[in-house]
């Protein structure tokens, strides 16, 4: 029974794994007008919140010139924005680091996720 539980367990986590890898940049556009009052991604410009241009495989917290909130900078420590890292942030970014200065509630839709994430890695694919 325990085996039958692992291996269900395990292939639910394939889908997720294979979202990231089909995820619109086009589409994560589009989604990521929402971030774009408080974010860039094409270009190293902090606003409120800082650049997310090259986010994907930098360490959290580590734009030099932006300052984070205690919170982002301890949740942040030997931590690098992964995809898998990114997709347990942007559902619900005071959940994962209580205290982030991020007032942005979150993105509901997996879709959603998956494609901002193929924005971020890619901005010039998502037509910028």
């Amino acid at each position: 029974m325990k085996l039958h539980c692992l291996i269900l367990a395990a292939s639910m986590m394939i889908p997720a794994g294979v979202a990231f890898a089909d995820g619109d940049p086009v589409a994560g556009a589009k989604v990521f007008k929402q971030c774009m009052a408080c974010h860039t991604a094409t270009e190293a410009k902090n606003k409120v919140g800082p650049t997310l241009q090259g986010i994907v495989g930098r360490p959290v917290a580590s734009v030099a010139d932006y300052k984070y909130s205690p919170a982002m900078t301890k949740f942040g420590e030997g931590k690098v924005w992964s995809e898998e890292e990114l997709a347990a942030y942007l559902p619900k970014p005071k959940d994962l680091v209580p205290g982030t200065k991020m007032a942005f509630a979150g993105l509901k839709k997996p879709e959603d996720i998956a494609n901002i994430i193929a924005y971020l890695k890619d901005p010039a694919a998502g037509g910028n």
